[in-house]
């Protein structure tokens, strides 16, 4: 039987800023222009994106004030409820306390309205009429379509192809907000033709549909580019989602000893995770942070630590990132939101510093794990949720077999509703797992740009 113990805050409760790990970190990364190898610079953002977004991206300031219309719109859905999965831990029959901050309460089902809503407010204000962005299993185009809505900015989304014939109920929702989305590649930039050309069967990439939405961006001063993942400005938005889990904790009498995160571009695990860094920086508890990513794309596990693009074009600034290529197509998955060949600056510079460790699974153990939690909790997770179900179930396993009564935080960053058919597929055994592309990986990686000779 299911049992849960829900830890709820009031709309008061609400964070009015978000942290920036970027001010905590000895040696932040800084965004290069690839053409002369200099600190990327507001001036040079601006023309795809608001200044308020670019002085965020850029700046170093620990707190950032939530604007009001902001904190009121989150209030829609925020703040977040935290449980304790009790019935999880009685099914996997650990020491370990297990909880985790349920995300699927907002009106698309995942995490990412915490940020679109943020960059819509922004962009209506700079007088934008319309963003552009990529999206890969969806709910990112949605949360965008869905804020686009509710500041009367209309919405173009370029949706990594494998997803958009995988998840038609995703298009359907943006569609439904109000959002025009389209398979990625397409034929509608010179960026997506570019690729059609070289191969028309071309299953699409993040990396693609970053390209085809920053290219619209760049070619009408009315439209801006809206990024879902990766960026600083993105993360520091996500950061409401630690903030709360730490009051909730409180709630609970309880700290985690680990926090857990799926891992694609790094949104989600920042938004939960930076907070209780920062919090060890600040003289609290230090916890072990384990990011879950998919081992068919293991940027942070297997990926090189280099500047990189964070689109296949070569239009962004270049990134320190960990990285499996700029070029790279990692073979089609399930979990589309992790299906990316970078990873977020800070996430990567987290890593460096020891205060992340990655680990990589396969998409049918993760697959077994969301079946295993949905009968024990009741809920469904997202393909990409499941990673981080199943990376927390490996470690309250091996607090069984320790013998240790660990407190262990994973996110559960979205509901599975609309990946039914992902589960159907799991469910007759007929979902495999992808294999790494080493040779496709090292092609990439030896086509890595170098700053200051484009």
């Amino acid at each position: 039987m299911t049992e849960r113990t829900k830890y709820l805050l009031a709309e008061d409760d609400i964070p009015t800023t978000w942290y920036n790990l970027r001010a905590d970190l000895a040696d932040a990364p800084s965004h290069l222009h690839p053409g002369t190898g200099r600190p990327v610079t507001v001036e040079d953002l601006v023309p795809i994106m608001p200044r308020a977004l670019a002085e965020q991206e850029l700046t170093g300031e620990r707190e950032v004030e939530i604007p009001e219309p902001v904190r009121r719109l989150y209030a829609l859905w925020r703040p977040s409820p935290l449980f304790r999965a009790r019935g999880l831990e009685r099914s996997l029959d650990t020491p370990a306390r297990l909880y985790y901050k349920y995300e699927g309460v907002s009106p698309v089902g995942s995490h990412k309205p915490n940020t679109a809503v943020a960059q819509a407010h922004y962009n209506k204000e700079a007088g934008a009429r319309r963003l552009a962005t990529e999206t890969g299993a969806g709910q990112w185009g949605s949360s965008l379509s869905f804020a686009g809505a509710l500041f009367d900015l209309q919405v173009q989304v370029y949706m990594v192809k494998v997803s958009y014939h995988q998840k038609p109920h995703r298009r359907l929702l943006m569609q439904t907000y109000g959002g025009r989305c389209v398979a990625s590649p397409s034929e509608e930039t010179e960026a997506g033709r570019r690729v059609l050309a070289e191969d028309p069967d071309c299953a699409g990439s993040l990396g693609i549909a970053v390209s085809e939405a920053v290219e619209l961006a760049m070619a009408d001063p009315l439209t801006n580019y809206a990024p879902g993942s990766v960026l600083n400005h993105v993360l520091l938005h996500q950061t409401v989602i630690g903030q709360e889990a730490i009051a909730q904790m409180a709630l609970a009498d309880d700290y985690p000893d680990v926090v857990v995160g799926c891992a694609g571009g790094g949104s989600n695990l920042g938004g939960l995770a930076f907070p209780f860094l920062g919090a060890g920086f600040a003289g609290g508890p230090r916890v072990r942070v384990v990011a879950a990513e998919p081992a068919a794309c293991p940027t942070l596990s297997r990926g090189r630590l280099a500047l990189d693009f964070g689109d296949a074009a070569g239009l962004t600034p270049l990134l320190r990132m960990h990285t499996l290529g700029h070029s790279y197509v990692p073979p089609p998955l399930h979990a589309g939101g992790l299906r990316y060949h970078g990873m977020a600056p800070l996430v990567s510079a987290a890593v460096e510093a020891g205060l992340v460790e990655a680990v990589a699974l396969e998409q049918s153990a993760c697959f077994a794990a969301g079946v295993a939690f949905a009968r024990a909790e009741g809920l469904v997770p997202a393909p990409e949720s499941a990673h981080a179900v199943e990376a927390a179930i490996r470690e309250a396993l091996r607090c069984k077999e320790e013998g240790r009564a660990e407190t262990i935080l994973f996110g559960l960053s979205g509901f599975g509703h609309f990946d039914l058919s992902a589960y159907e597929a799991h469910l007759s055994g007929a979902l495999h797992d992808a294999p790494y592309d080493r040779a496709g990986v090292a092609a990439a990686l030896a086509a890595l740009p170098r700053p200051g000779r484009g």
